[in-house]
């Protein structure tokens, strides 16, 4: 655990909130055409019982903008929330935004929760609706259906997935429905790990680790880190439920635990990210049917790699050329370029400039990459080449305690 220095006088987060400040009179901002702010919304662990047993150091969520041109952050405002809002969804036309907040009790009971903000359309203001159970500890991820209609939330810690209601005017319901896992683990050993890994992580029982709609909304898909399983329910809109598919989803390597995943484009591809096996499993998927097909696994790091390493994020680019994997421990951020098939081919990889990269995210434009480091406490940018997935440092650190995701509003 990490004490809290103390710096002329001043506690480690009094330090970043007025370095995040003093870069506020950063002058010549490039905004988009139109006049809008594209505005880039900071989740971050905010209590003193923050992940893996550390103190949060950031204080809710962090609102910058964006310069179109050149990827710089100046800070906009900060929604305060002790909660740990680690994961945020905006919903399709960015009226609204929820977050999972990282927790393990609310109102008394074991479970983290879930907010609904209101988005102001000019300034990009959040304003709190309503915060709801998430129905399980420790919610690590929130998304919103295609429909609008629901909200989606994965407790880690309790190894539970829920349905939330979105009701009228964006405020969420109580569940509608609540997946309770259950069944055998994997092993506490990776099957894929690099060699000499250590890295021992999440199957002592089951986790929920994210949970998403298929691009076509007829499916949801949620990742069992534990049970070493992505499971697929069929989405029910009118009673907002899930029911079991058939299959009912695919398992990977023992022991490998499934992370987070991403479609491509073309909703027949699916990339799994593996967080002990340090592996990627490329899929053909069917969307009629809701089935994976494992057609390629490959490892989320170098060449010749040996060690312990935990991946984190994983995403397709936005023109479906690359994707994109975050190493933690190793400290970096891997692309492999898409063949014609959907197989993958590494590309290449960069240094993230600071300590485990929980997660990334890239501009509206694809142009550039925010890598989220959060033992670092920074935000650090690169410039993405979208010819050959190449990432390029720019030089630019920004200050946020303990950021674990980042999304952004476009123009």
């Amino acid at each position: 655990m990490r004490p809290e220095s103390s710096l002329g006088g001043r506690s480690r987060r009094e330090f970043l909130q007025r370095a995040a400040l003093a870069s506020a009179a950063v002058p010549g901002l490039a905004r988009a055409s139109g006049g809008r702010p594209v505005l880039a919304y900071v989740g971050t662990y905010s209590s003193p019982q923050g992940p893996e047993g550390s103190k949060g150091y950031g204080s809710g969520i962090h609102v910058f903008e964006l310069n179109p041109a050149t990827g710089a952050l100046t800070p906009h405002e900060v929604v305060a929330s002790g909660l740990n809002p680690s994961h945020l969804a905006p919903d399709a036309d960015w009226t609204h935004v929820y977050s999972a907040n990282e927790t393990a009790t609310f109102e008394g009971e074991a479970s983290g929760s879930v907010s609904a903000y209101k988005v102001d359309p000019g300034s990009g203001h959040l304003t709190l609706l309503n915060t709801v159970s998430s129905k399980g500890a420790g919610p690590c991820y929130v998304s919103v259906h295609p429909s609008g209609k629901h909200v989606f939330a994965a407790n880690y810690h309790g190894g539970t997935f829920a349905v939330l209601p979105v009701l009228a005017g964006g405020g969420l319901g109580p569940a509608s429905d609540v997946k309770r896992l259950s069944g055998p683990v994997g092993p506490t050993k990776s099957t894929s790990a690099p060699g000499g890994s250590f890295a021992i992580s999440g199957h002592d029982r089951t986790h929920g680790h994210m949970i998403q709609a298929d691009p076509s909304g007829r499916f949801v898909i949620g990742a069992d880190l534990g049970a070493d399983r992505i499971h697929v329910w069929r989405y029910d809109a009118a009673h907002g439920s899930l029911a079991d598919n058939d299959p009912s989803g695919v398992s990977v390597p023992a022991g490998d635990g499934p992370r987070h995943f991403s479609f491509h484009p073309n909703g027949r591809w699916v990339y799994s990210l593996q967080e002990e096996g340090s592996t990627l499993i490329a899929f053909d998927y069917d969307a009629n049917k809701g089935v994976f097909a494992a057609k390629q696994t490959l490892s989320s790091l170098p060449p010749g790699f040996s060690g312990s390493n935990f991946t984190s994020e994983v995403m397709v680019s936005p023109d479906g050329r690359f994707v994109y994997a975050a190493n933690r421990m190793h400290d970096s951020i891997a692309w492999f370029s898409i063949g014609a098939e959907g197989r993958l081919k590494f590309a290449g990889e960069v240094w993230t400039r600071g300590d485990y990269p929980r997660s990334f995210n890239f501009d509206p434009t694809g142009g550039f990459l925010f890598s989220c480091n959060q033992r670092a406490d920074a935000i650090t940018t690169f410039r993405v080449n979208k010819t050959t997935g190449e990432l390029t440092f720019t030089g630019a650190y920004t200050p946020v305690g303990t950021p674990s995701c980042i999304v952004f509003r476009p123009a």
